[in-house]
C-alpha cells in the first residue's frame, strides 16, 4: 500500500515524495526521468505499491518537477541543475535519517544515480538503471524534441512524444488522449515551464555530454548494478547501456524485446519482479 505523501524539508527546497512500505527495514530510492510534466508518480506508480510489501521505497518529484517547490531563479545548465538534484536526494536520505538506500534510476534519474554514486558511494546499495543515460552518445532526434517540447508546445505533440515511449501503442490507446491531456496540463504550468526551458537549452547535444559519467568514476563503482533497457528504446539508445555493462564491474544487463523507454510500464509486472529480486540478492 502507498502512504499520503511526505513533504520533507530537503535544504532550500520543500520536496514531495511518495512512498510505500514504511514498516521494512530496507529503502529503494526511486529517480524519475525527464519528460515535461513528469511526476515521480507518473514513472512509478506500479512499482512502489508492488514492492511495498517487501520493502519501504520513497520517490520524490525532483526540482523543477512535480509537487516539489520551484527555484524562482532556476540555474541555467544540467551541471548546475545535477548539484540541486545529487543535494535534494542526500538531504532527503538525512531527514528521513537512513544512512544507506538502494536505488532506481530512470532515464535522467538514471544519470542522477551515477552521480550520487560518484560523490556519496557509500550512501548506496544495490543499484538499478533503467534507459539511462550519463555516458557519451549522440542525442536522438526524439530526445531532441522532447526536450525542445516548449519550442512549439501542443497536446496533438504531446500525443505523439508519449507514443514514442512505447514499442506498440494500442498498449495504451484507451488511456492516450487520458495522459497527454493530464501531462500537457502540467508541463503548461508557468514554473514548470521556466525550469525545463533552464534544464535543456539548445544545443542538447551539450545536455547529453555535461551528464556524462567518466569511465574512471565508472570503474571505482563497486555497488552491484542491474541495467535494464527496451531494445527499441529510441529515446535514449542501448547503447548507453552497454557502455555501462563494459565499464561497470558488477553489473548485468536485462534487455525487454519490443520495448521502448517505459519499460516499468510496458512489461511492470516483469520489471518488478526483476527489482525485487535483484534487491534480496536472488539474481
Amino acid at each position: 500500500m502507498t502512504g499520503a505523501p511526505l513533504t520533507v524539508q530537503t535544504g532550500s527546497f520543500t520536496t514531495h515524495c511518495e512512498h510505500s512500505g514504511d514498516d521494512h527495514a530496507e529503502t529503494i530510492l526511486f529517480l524519475h526521468g525527464s519528460g515535461p510534466g513528469v511526476t515521480a508518480w507518473s514513472n512509478w506508480q506500479f512499482a512502489l505499491p508492488a514492492l511495498a510489501d517487501r520493502f519501504h521505497c520513497l520517490a520524490p518529484d525532483l526540482v523543477g518537477f512535480g509537487a516539489t517547490e520551484y527555484p524562482q531563479n532556476p540555474p541555467m545548465g544540467m551541471r548546475r541543475w545535477m548539484r540541486l538534484w545529487v543535494d535534494q536526494c542526500l538531504a532527503l536520505l538525512d531527514a528521513q535519517q537512513l544512512e544507506k538506500v538502494h536505488l532506481v534510476g530512470n532515464s535522467m534519474g538514471g544519470a542522477i544515480a551515477l552521480h550520487l554514486l560518484m560523490e556519496a558511494p557509500e550512501r548506496f546499495e544495490r543499484v538499478v538503471l533503467m534507459g539511462s543515460i550519463g555516458t557519451p552518445h549522440a542525442i536522438t532526434p526524439e530526445l531532441d524534441r522532447l526536450w525542445g517540447f516548449y519550442d512549439d508546445p501542443s497536446v496533438k505533440m504531446f500525443r505523439g512524444i508519449i507514443r514514442w515511449f512505447v514499442y506498440d501503442d494500442t498498449f495504451i490507446a484507451d488511456r492516450l488522449d487520458t495522459i497527454a491531456q493530464t501531462r500537457f496540463e502540467a508541463a503548461m504550468n508557468p514554473d514548470v515551464q521556466r525550469s525545463f526551458k533552464a534544464m535543456f537549452p539548445a544545443p542538447r547535444q551539450t545536455v547529453i555530454d555535461e551528464l556524462v559519467v567518466p569511465e574512471l568514476a565508472l570503474r571505482r563503482m563497486d555497488h552491484p548494478v542491474l541495467l535494464i533497457h527496451g531494445r527499441d528504446d529510441k529515446i535514449v539508445p542501448l547503447e548507453t547501456s552497454l557502455h555501462l555493462l563494459q565499464h561497470l564491474s558488477k553489473v548485468q544487463l536485462h534487455v525487454f524485446g519490443q520495448c521502448s523507454h517505459w519499460t516499468q510500464i510496458e512489461f511492470a509486472n516483469k520489471f518488478n519482479q526483476l527489482l525485487a529480486q535483484f534487491f534480496t540478492g536472488q539474481l
